[in-house]
């Protein structure tokens, strides 16, 4: 089993890889020249790629054009009326059945966490170092590492300036545990389920401690309702919401959510089909959907089978 410092330079290779692809893929390179890119060969490349991301790097290449973009986007609508009508994705249902939240007071908003006990963790997932903290109400922050530990543990800290932070990794380890199943080996497989956002808080509960305005709370739990392995768009969000006008406000808070992945503001892309920008960068943005996809249409098929 590898170790994971060496989980953390496989996802590096993958994350270059994607970066290629993506900035190549018109013209849809062969598998060499993005194994020589990274400096593998193409043997070694194509069976790291395709035991992380569960395909293979060509399928991933059909899965970053555009035209795809729009098939998921198109399917993933589907979905979302489905869901409407079978009555999950009320924000009142949805709050219930698949995640405890705890909105706060606008004193305890200004507080900046006076009082509360944070601990946090730093641990290896198959997309890379992150940065969990929590609270006795629940998760209030998953972010991924992107210049250095300082800096994340920093970002914690300017969100939560009053409350008494603990580094206390053992406490966070079985909480990264469930959100990414398979963050020991940094592999897919044929029978990982991705990382189901709602199976993840429902079996058992996991509370998420989200603190924001009130209009942030609408929009964050409005990405709750989009289904793992689906994509919405920022004006469907917008109207979820009660307010079709407020396209860019809902942008602005989908990029401050504070719980990367369970929150899922990955699963947001343009109307048009282009995937967007991301907080972490486009190509980790990209890996997640890639990850959800792939697993959740294996499960479709073996429920068609």
């Amino acid at each position: 089993m590898e170790s994971a410092t060496e989980l953390s330079e496989h996802y590096q290779l993958i994350e270059q890889a994607i970066q290629y692809i993506e900035a190549n893929v018109q013209r849809q390179p062969e598998l060499d020249e993005i194994a020589a890119v990274i400096g593998l060969s193409e043997y070694h490349f194509q069976r790291l790629f395709t035991r992380w991301a569960g395909i293979s790097p060509k399928r991933f290449m059909q899965f970053l054009t555009k035209e795809h973009a729009k098939e998921l986007l198109a399917r993933s609508e589907n979905l979302l009326e489905t869901t409407h009508q079978v009555g999950l994705s009320s924000l009142g249902r949805l709050h219930d059945l698949f995640v405890n939240t705890e909105a706060v007071t606008p004193g305890e908003y200004k507080s900046c966490g006076a009082g509360l006990t944070i601990r946090y963790g730093l641990h290896f997932t198959p997309f890379g170092k992150c940065l969990i903290a929590s609270t006795e109400r629940g998760i209030c922050h998953l972010s991924f590492v992107q210049t250095s530990e300082g800096s994340a543990i920093d970002n914690l800290v300017a969100d939560w300036k009053q409350a008494q932070m603990i580094e206390d990794y053992t406490s966070t380890a079985p909480l990264i545990a469930r959100i990414f199943p398979d963050h020991e080996t940094g592999f897919a497989s044929e029978q990982a389920t991705g990382f189901d956002t709602q199976q993840t808080l429902l079996n058992p509960p996991l509370s998420l401690h989200l603190r924001g305005t009130n209009f942030q709370i609408k929009v964050w739990e409005a990405l709750l309702n989009i289904p793992t392995g689906s994509v919405t768009t920022y004006e469907h969000i917008a109207a979820q919401i009660g307010n079709p006008n407020a396209v860019r406000a809902v942008g602005t808070a989908v990029g401050h959510n504070p719980i990367a992945v369970l929150v899922p503001c990955h699963r947001v892309i343009r109307k048009t089909g282009e995937f967007g920008n991301y907080r972490y960068g486009v190509a980790k943005k990209k890996a997640l959907l890639a990850r959800e996809y792939v697993a959740t249409s294996a499960s479709l098929e073996a429920v068609s089978y």
